[in-house]
């Protein structure tokens, strides 16, 4: 399970690692026609289709009373899962909502000398969906992509949030979902998964209302679903596979190094894991350790796949260039496992998370420290930021010119309406400081 050795000197060599990379990206296209007839079934035909594909799925049984998961469940849930479970996800919800509480943006205006002002409101979207996926029928609860999404679009102040995820074979929930979400005080839970669930969220039907926007991560028939639902609602992001680069020096530990890597690698045979060094003993002695650890996962088919096509032993000159090719891989997870984090972190211009010194393991931050994990992949970190409250939240320009303020700039904003040839522009503002609706003499 050997990962590819790779010399890299500089950025004539970044052609070649952007190519190999990349072709992760490849979509598979043979569930786009599937995914768009399901959209315009649920649009047409609300419940009745969400119950079709939830049998055909999910569950044999289904019923469209099912749909909606009974508010006692969620208190029940409470009680079931062990004490000592739900106080761990309650200390993490708490993490994670004094962290975001830091995201909260203000509202401002400012105030001209004649009386104009000027400003932004910030507002929060009415309605947000989340979806949580089932993970392994229902039996590997996925407890931290309810808690990342639920808790930012609960600081951002939504009103309104759906909860949607695929029912087990007998037609329930796992019991530790239904319990995140009754600690966190949500009320709307839905059983239905997939792109029929994505397609509920957006157009709504007579059991479930539509959303502002949908956020949560999900298989390849969710992702696709909601790229093509963009425009119609907000969305979160287009995630890609799971991804780590690590850029580490003599001090570190390989053996921590190893397990940082197989963290992603045991995601998905896409997943990406890639050790950085000047020090080619650190890289020889992780890549061993990477072979011993592997061949002990539960899921070391996946990891050893992942990291046989995709994991990388990237040895550099110096680590100058290996933070050059951090900021042009853009890493979803960036790992500077070295011995001054500090002074490296102000050269680190695209990452979706930075993850600073040897005691920093990514899990810290996927499940429980309090920034999002829900991260920008396939180096669009270059361009875009983790979910966060803004996520959740509109930018609202408000405008209120005083009469003096119409007066002494009309006639310009008349002048760059008329360069534009848009005369009902030009002639609504003259109307304001002239009286006048006649175009200028020639």
């Amino acid at each position: 399970m050997p990962c590819r050795f790779i010399d890299y000197t500089g950025r004539d060599n970044w052609p070649e690692v952007k190519k190999w990379l990349m072709e992760r990206e490849n979509p598979d296209t043979s569930v786009e026609e599937p995914v768009r007839a399901i959209l315009a079934e649920v649009q047409e035909e609300g419940d009745d289709a969400l119950v079709r594909w939830t049998r055909k799925f999910d569950c044999p049984e289904f019923t469209a009373d099912q749909l909606r998961v009974p508010a006692r469940d969620l208190k029940q849930a409470l009680e079931e899962i062990p004490a000592e479970d739900l106080a761990i996800i309650r200390e993490a919800a708490d993490n994670i909502r004094a962290f975001h509480e830091n995201q909260k943006q203000k509202s401002w205006v400012t105030t001209h000398e004649d009386g104009t002002v000027l400003g932004q409101m910030v507002r929060p979207m009415d309605r947000a969906g989340l979806y949580v996926p089932g993970g392994q029928g229902g039996e590997t609860p996925l407890v931290s992509s309810l808690l990342m999404n639920a808790i930012p679009a609960q600081v951002a102040g939504v009103e309104r949030i759906l909860v949607i995820s695929p029912p087990r074979r007998n037609g329930t929930l796992n019991p530790y979902i239904l319990a995140t979400a009754g600690l966190l005080g949500l009320e709307e839970v839905y059983q239905c998964g997939s792109a029929w669930g994505v397609a509920a969220l957006a157009f709504g039907t007579p059991t479930i209302d539509p959303v502002d926007v949908i956020a949560g991560p999900g298989n390849i028939f969710v992702t696709t679903a909601k790229r093509f639902l963009v425009g119609k609602v907000g969305i979160d992001m287009i995630a890609g596979p799971s991804e780590i680069a690590i850029l580490a020096d003599a001090t570190a530990n390989p053996e921590h190094l190893a397990a940082d890597m197989l963290s992603q690698a045991e995601h998905d045979p896409l997943a990406s894991a890639l050790l950085i060094s000047s020090d080619r003993n650190l890289l020889t002695r992780t890549q061993a350790a990477l072979a011993e650890q592997t061949a002990r996962l539960p899921r070391n088919e996946i990891a050893a796949e992942s990291l046989t096509k995709w994991g990388g032993m990237i040895a550099v000159p110096d680590l100058d260039t290996g933070m050059d090719l951090i900021n042009l891989l853009a890493p979803e997870h960036f790992e500077l496992a070295v011995d001054t984090p500090w002074a490296w972190l102000g050269k680190v211009r695209n990452a979706g998370a930075v993850f600073l010194g040897h005691n920093a393991a990514e899990p810290v931050g996927d499940y429980f420290a309090g920034p999002n994990h829900v991260l920008p992949t396939l180096s669009t970190a270059r361009f875009s930021s983790a979910l966060s409250v803004y996520t959740f939240c509109k930018q609202i320009s408000r405008i209120a010119p005083s009469a003096s303020y119409v007066g002494k700039h009309g006639a310009k904003i008349a002048r760059m309406a008329r360069l534009e040839a848009l005369e009902a522009h030009a002639r609504s503002v003259e109307q304001r400081y002239s009286g006048s609706t006649a175009p200028p003499k020639k």
